[in-house]
This record gives structure tokens, sequence and C-alpha cells, in this order.
């Protein structure tokens, strides 16, 4: 029998982080690959006590059917969040609970992209929101990511020449490259958008995992209603409880409503008491603050074996929060290459390939600095520097 699939199917790639994953199934890899939290952030107990206490006390209510918008008090908190971090002022009602901010990629792509339209995405970008625009077969275009973030110049050219429907971007420590849009470049880039009809999609997984610095702006704040911001609970929480948000006024939030109920009528309900009860009964502000400590004693510690072993000529970002560093080898030198020698060595990272679009043997890779202990860090660096020193 031949099975007929859609079109689209067959320009949509497998998620190559999770190919690569299986790969660092041998325990005896050490594994910069994945894009992890930190199971020591977890927060066990709290979120033990919070589901006991949903339950014996609303038990027969968090089981059910909910509204697709999600639970209005989490909605709220959320909300509440904009206006204490930024002076961001949100209604309850601009808020829409996902199920994780990847599915919010989906929606957008479902509301706005046609076959063929422009999308604008970040060089290097988020192969996730790449993997979920894809499927709607739009052409892409992209972007460089400087050191202070967009470069303004070419973003206005790209939006002159292209007009496209989106542009998507990671403002605060970007994935993969873990650099941070400066105020001034958000400001710029505000400005050149307000002149073109291009709708921002703001991602925001890591804002507040800075550990260094001072926090920024959300560009909605330059820029008002073009923005459309999402954020997550994955990284502050737990990523199992998929819970994250889509923050949009009026049309986009509709549309984005009926696509939702068509989708799955609503998030995990049972997941959204939960976490909104942990909320609830924790100081957020003190959890956070731990992690914070947990990721940058990571992230220094991989900044100096980095300094310490790599080789001359190697280059690589030194992020003020988020989980993510970014290497660049001298030219020539393939990182997919790296990555068959460097799994000889025992030590696994993501190639940076399948972070553009349409390009093969790039000279750059992704490092993940939250899920390894000081101790694996420097023993995967000194790892990886040898397999880059066969090169």
């Amino acid at each position: 029998m031949s099975i007929k699939f859609a079109e689209r199917m067959n320009k949509v790639q497998k998620s190559f982080i999770r190919e690569i994953l299986k790969v660092t199934e041998n325990p005896n890899i050490i594994s910069f690959a994945g894009g992890l939290p930190n199971p020591l952030s977890f927060p066990i107990k709290e979120v033990e006590e919070a589901s006991i206490k949903v339950l014996n006390e609303n038990g027969s209510d968090v089981l059910q059917y909910s509204t697709t918008e999600g639970y209005r008090p989490l909605r709220e908190y959320i909300a509440q969040r904009y206006l204490k971090r930024f002076g961001l002022k949100v209604d309850a009602d601009e808020i829409l609970i996902t199920n994780g901010s990847q599915q919010g990629l989906d929606l957008l792509g479902k509301i706005f992209l046609n076959k063929d339209d422009n999308v604008l995405i970040e060089r290097p970008g988020y192969l996730g929101a790449i993997q979920a625009f894809s499927i709607f077969e739009p052409v892409f275009n992209s972007v460089p990511v400087n050191n202070d973030g967009v470069d303004i110049d070419l973003l206005e050219k790209s939006l002159a020449m292209n007009s496209p429907k989106l542009f998507y971007t990671v403002p605060n420590f970007q994935n993969p490259s873990g650099t941070t849009y400066s105020e001034n470049n958000r400001k710029a880039a505000a400005d050149i958008l307000k002149k073109y009809d291009t709708i921002l999609i703001e991602d925001d997984p890591y804002g507040e995992l800075r550990f260094i610095g001072e926090d920024l702006q959300p560009i909605k704040t330059y820029l008002g209603d073009k923005s459309v911001m999402l954020g997550s609970f994955s990284k502050i929480v737990a990523p199992a409880m998929r819970l994250g948000w889509i923050c949009a006024k009026g049309e986009i939030m509709e549309k984005l409503i009926t696509a939702k109920q068509a989708a799955d009528l609503h998030t995990n309900y049972y997941s959204q008491r939960v976490v909104h009860q942990f909320l609830m009964d924790n100081d957020i502000e003190d959890h956070i603050k731990k992690i914070r400590k947990l990721y940058k004693g990571q992230r220094d510690c991989m900044v100096s074996m980095i300094e310490r072993y790599f080789p001359e000529g190697i280059k690589s970002t030194k992020p003020e929060g988020g989980m993510f560093l970014w290497v660049t080898l001298p030219e020539g030198i393939s990182s997919l290459e790296l990555f068959d020698l460097a799994a000889k060595e025992n030590v696994a990272f993501v190639p940076g390939d399948p972070f553009y679009v349409n390009v093969k043997g790039s000279n750059t890779l992704r490092l993940n600095y939250t899920n390894s202990d000081e101790k694996s860090i420097e023993e995967g660096i000194k790892r990886l520097a040898r397999a880059i020193g066969k090169l």
C-alpha cells in the first residue's frame, strides 16, 4: 500500500537535537547537547505539596475540562509579573496558556503563514522555531545577530526587500548563541519595525535566568501591539509541566484561541492549577535566585575551561544568563566533522548547521552548561579540546 502524506511533510526535518540525544544515551558520554535545565533546580517537594493541595481542595474541578484561554488566576499572575518586572501593562485576557512555548510557535504559524510567505529569523536562530514554521512552507530569510543584538542595517534592508509577515527573535540569552540584545539595539529594532507591517514574535524563555548585569525591557515596550510575546515556566519551575504562554492583543488573540480550540481544546488544566498553587505558596524570586546562582557557577566554569584547554583561534561567547554559549571554529572546519571525532572522545554538542537555513558544514557549535556539574564540564571540555586538536 502506498501511503500518501501531505506534501508539506517532505519539507520538515526531524529535530536534529532529538536525533543527537540518542547518541547521549551512552552513559559514558558527557553531553553538552541538550537544552536541559538542571534537575537540582526542580522544586520537587514544593510541587508535591501543591499537587496534594489542589487535589484535596478542588479535586473534582482540577480533573475536569477547562477553558481554552487557560486558568484565569494563572493568566492574571503572568500579567501582574509583566507589570512588576517591566512596568508593562498587560491584561489577563491578553494571555493564552499553551502547551509549552513551542505550541505557541505552532499556533502563530497557523494563524499567520501561508505557503511561500516570508518569515525573518535570526542567524543563527532557534531551531525549534525553524522546525515549527517549516511545516507551513514559508520562505525563510535571516539577519545576523552580532554581539549586541540583531544587525540593524541588515534588518531594515530585509524588511524593505522581503516584506516578511513575521520576525522571530530571542532577545535575551539567545538560543543558540547566548547573545542578548542591548537596550539601544532593542530601541533601534523597534523604530525600524514601526515602519513596516511585520509582526515581531518576541520569545523569552530565558529572560529570568540573568546572572550578570541588569534586566532589560522587552522590545514590546518600544514597539507596542505589533509585538507578540512568548513565555515559559519550563526554565523556572519544571519543563515536564509543559506550560507556556502567548501574550497578544485583540484580533491576534481571537485567532490564536480559535486555532488552539482546533488543536487541543485547552492546555493541561491540572498542570496549570498545580503550578499556580506552587506560585501562590512559594517565593518564586527566591527560587529563581537559586537557579541563577547554580547556572552562573556552571557558566563560569565552562568559560574558564574553554580558555584553559581550547587551542588558539577558537572563539566563544560569554553569556550574561541563559543556558548556552556559542563556539566558532576557524574557517574551513566543519562542526559536523568535529561531532564525529568528539563522539569518539565521549563528549557531545550540537553542530551549528540546524540553527541556520540551507547551511551545510558550518564552523559553529552550541554548548549547554546547565545540565552538567563542574567536574563533568572540565572533563568534557578537555575531551572536546582533544577532538578539536585532531582537526
